[in-house]
């Protein structure tokens, strides 16, 4: 579909600001690889050939006596005795890593946490998992968890300070009082405390922050809707006829849509961020989970070992910069004194 003359023009100013413009390349690069975790990191082969048949155990799990073994439990690809197995009859085709989020290296020649070396190019964490099996899963699971509670909140906010910018009055201001009331609270330590009354898990925790989060939009909105509500396009529509939703959603919120969108990498960046400390306090995401702010932790529990907190401060650093730097080149993109060279 092809793009109006106002928004080709904004998406030539994005491409002029090279800095964010690649990184959003980057960044698109990373978080697709990430999607197919599972085909990179894995303990499990991505294809066995066994006696002319071929087998997909990362899709399907096979129990060990197809291949040969004495046990009808889940094959162990990793066992010497089942690899021995499969290989005098076939093959097995493995992803770049061996390892998934979970699988601890029983084969360390040193305590754990054990330095990179061939086998877990990162090293491995204080119970033997390899940390770049971790980086990928946690990568994955930070960017989907940053990426869903960042267009659930907006869509919260921007209905919020639609309704508020539009009717105005005792709507606004009893809008407003919550809202200052709501924001005044302090969000890190109320989730804190209500992580620690349940279990957390993925969505219960995407919920306790889509609590305090979907503020982040509404007084943007609300004033963009202030300043429309009077204007000349909106007065016609209503002596026409038109009803105050389409009013709102089908006139005014497009225009109020172009400084909101600026703000959407930097709300992106703020969950991350979040979701991280959580994590490194202990009241993220369940334990084992593939956890950037768990890799954090134990950089700081494991000082001898350089290796996880120069993976995390990396991996994090990489991440959250690039982000960064595709809302400035979004934020420029949009502004309208910005011209295209």
């Amino acid at each position: 579909m092809a793009l109006s003359p106002l928004n080709q023009r904004r998406w030539e100013n994005f491409k002029a600001h090279r800095r964010g413009y690649l990184s959003l390349w980057f960044f698109l690069i990373l978080f697709g690889l990430s999607l197919f975790a599972e085909l990179l990191a894995n303990d499990k082969p991505l294809l066995v050939q066994f006696r002319g048949d071929l087998y997909v155990p990362v899709m399907k799990d096979y129990p060990e006596t197809v291949f040969g073994g004495s046990f009808a439990s889940t094959t162990n690809y990793r066992d010497p005795f089942v690899a021995e197995l499969i290989n005098k009859e076939g093959w097995m085709l493995w992803p770049p890593v061996r390892f998934s989020y979970q699988t601890i290296n029983y084969n360390l020649e040193v305590p754990a946490p054990a330095p990179p070396s061939s086998d877990n190019l990162l090293g491995t964490d204080d119970q033997g998992r390899d940390v770049l099996a971790r980086i990928i899963y946690g990568f994955r699971v930070s960017v989907v968890f940053a990426l869903v509670l960042t267009l659930t909140s907006s869509v919260i906010g921007i209905i919020a300070g639609a309704l508020q910018g539009y009717y105005g009055g005792w709507v606004d201001l009893a809008g407003q009082r919550f809202i200052e009331i709501w924001s005044g609270l302090p969000m890190l330590f109320m989730l804190i405390i209500l992580s620690s009354v349940v279990e957390p898990g993925f969505w219960w925790l995407l919920g306790i922050m889509l609590l305090f989060s979907w503020t982040d939009l509404t007084g943007l909105v609300r004033a963009e809707f202030l300043r429309a509500r009077n204007l000349e396009y909106v007065r016609a529509a209503r002596a026409l006829g038109m009803s105050d939703s389409r009013i709102m959603f089908r006139h005014m919120l497009p225009n109020a849509m172009v400084s909101t969108l600026t703000y959407l990498p930097f709300i992106f960046t703020g969950a991350i961020g979040i979701l991280t400390s959580l994590d490194f306090l202990g009241f993220g995401l369940p334990p084992g989970s593939a956890s950037l702010g768990e890799l954090v932790a134990q950089g700081k529990n494991n000082l001898t070992a350089p290796w996880l907190g120069i993976s995390a401060f990396v991996t994090l650093a990489v991440l959250l910069t690039l982000l960064v730097f595709i809302g400035e080149a979004a934020r420029d993109a949009f502004d309208p004194r910005k011209q295209q060279v």
